[in-house]
């Protein structure tokens, strides 16, 4: 069951994958639509400057034929006229560059342009009275009435953002506002489409050994997002009905063992009941010892099998110190084993399964210690701790973890105990856990310190 809850937590503990996979596509988005604006944006400045030239320039020929057709009919107006759909800044000057006459905007302003011998100007003209440049358009007009060739010239405005230390900085500014949008869109389209993604992670990460009933939501709608839930699902499905097939073997296992083992005890206890000298009793003895192992064995395995179902057994208040005072009171090992017991540490748990923690632990101290166990407890920001030390060789850091998995034994363990069944430790790490605690092996001076830490009791 390690192995399933560990498969389980390692596919989907992936640190800011969420994050990373949205920073990406926002990245590469933003990369892409930055390089596509950047060979578009030229050009649409260069049609839109087109544009505006073209509008200009239908202005001011639209303008110039208007006043022409009026001088050759007669008129002699000054200020010239402007009429609707107009330019507003009209001219008509002599071929030195005065001004014969003007619209009421171009009054008392110098030429726009010397006409001397052109007979057309259409161009752009930046004249220094205007704050901005024109498009000018002028056709020479010859037996005018001013008795002379004269040339009508009309000019439009023409944007600001036309000018070139104008339009690029608005044209960088345009770039990146739209980056940002972009930006922002993606982000939030990214992340909405991951939501189901870290739903079902959330979930994952949440689901252990022991509630493999629980399943990952399915979002709604269609394609492989639902696909993935409804695999992960199916997955989860299997998982529960190999651990319950596993629960069901031990427990039927151990169950089927019991009452054997039982009977075959009750017989060799009688057969050591025979006379001293009887020739058998040596062997009667050494397999009473070993019924024993079996004995312990099967105990073993029926508790991990009602851990790994989350077995319910009543929970009390109970006093730390007093439940070790009274479990090392019963020992008889002969090894020295002294305490130090803060009163008034309560937790909540069942007796049973604490005091099976604590004689675990006292068991295996008692198997490495060289002369004396010493038993702790203490209250600690908010905890309950129980400490249980023994003066032997200690156990090497790298291999601290290891002596928590199911079944396995280091080197000194099997020299000093081959008996051993290597699940006292996985049993009482897993009943800690149970109670919202933790067991950890943690440095000492000399030999090996467990501690055991408990959420505190409520008044």
């Amino acid at each position: 069951m390690d192995g399933e809850d560990g498969w389980a937590r390692s596919l989907w503990r992936r640190p800011h994958m969420r994050s990373s996979v949205r920073g990406r596509a926002t990245l590469l988005t933003v990369a892409v639509s930055a390089v596509i604006l950047l060979a578009a944006l030229p050009l649409a400045g260069w049609v839109m400057r087109d544009w505006f030239r073209n509008q200009s320039e239908n202005e001011t020929e639209r303008t110039v034929e208007h006043r022409i057709l009026e001088l050759k009919q007669g008129a002699r107006d000054n200020p010239l006229p402007v009429g609707e759909d107009e330019a507003e800044l009209i001219q008509v000057l002599a071929l030195d560059g005065r001004v014969l006459a003007a619209s009421p905007e171009m009054r008392r302003r110098p030429g726009l342009v010397v006409p001397g011998g052109r007979v057309l100007v259409n161009r752009k003209e930046c004249p220094r009275y205007q704050y901005r440049c024109v498009w000018a358009y002028g056709v020479r007009l010859s037996d005018s009435v001013y008795q002379g060739d004269v040339m009508v010239i009309a000019a439009s405005p023409l944007p600001l953002f036309m000018s070139l230390p104008v339009l690029v900085p608005l044209m960088l500014l345009f770039l990146l506002a739209v980056l940002a949008l972009i930006a922002g869109w993606t982000w939030r389209t990214v992340g909405l489409a991951l939501d189901p993604v870290e739903r079902i992670r959330a979930e994952m990460s949440e689901i252990g050994a022991g509630d493999l009933g629980r399943r990952v939501p399915v979002p709604r709608g269609g394609g492989i997002l639902v696909r993935l839930a409804e695999t992960v699902n199916d997955t989860l499905a299997r998982l529960e009905e190999s651990s319950g097939r596993e629960r069901r073997f031990i427990s039927d296992a151990s169950h089927d063992l019991r009452n054997p083992i039982s009977g075959l005890q009750m017989r060799l206890e009688v057969a050591l009941g025979e006379p001293e000298d009887h020739e058998l009793r040596p062997m009667v003895q050494a397999a009473l010892v070993d019924v024993g192992r079996l004995t312990d064995i099967v105990e073993d395995l029926l508790e991990l099998s009602r851990l790994d179902s989350r077995a319910p057994l009543p929970v009390e208040r109970i006093d730390l110190a007093r439940l070790v005072r009274r479990e090392v009171e019963r020992r008889s090992s002969g090894t020295t084993i002294t305490t130090r017991l803060e009163p008034g540490v309560f937790v909540r748990a069942a007796p049973v399964r604490l005091a099976r923690v604590l004689n675990n632990l006292l068991s295996n101290a008692e198997r490495h210690a060289e002369s004396r166990v010493e038993v702790a407890v203490t209250r600690e920001r908010g905890l309950a701790r129980l400490e249980v030390l023994d003066d032997g060789a200690g156990i090497a850091e790298d291999a601290r973890e290891r002596v928590f998995e199911r079944f396995a034994r280091l080197a000194e363990s099997r020299e000093r105990d081959p008996q051993g069944t290597g699940l006292g430790l996985p049993i009482a790490r897993e009943i800690a856990e149970m109670y919202g605690g933790s067991l950890t092996i943690q440095d000492s001076r000399k030999g090996a310190r467990f501690v055991m830490s408990l959420p505190l009791a409520p008044e």
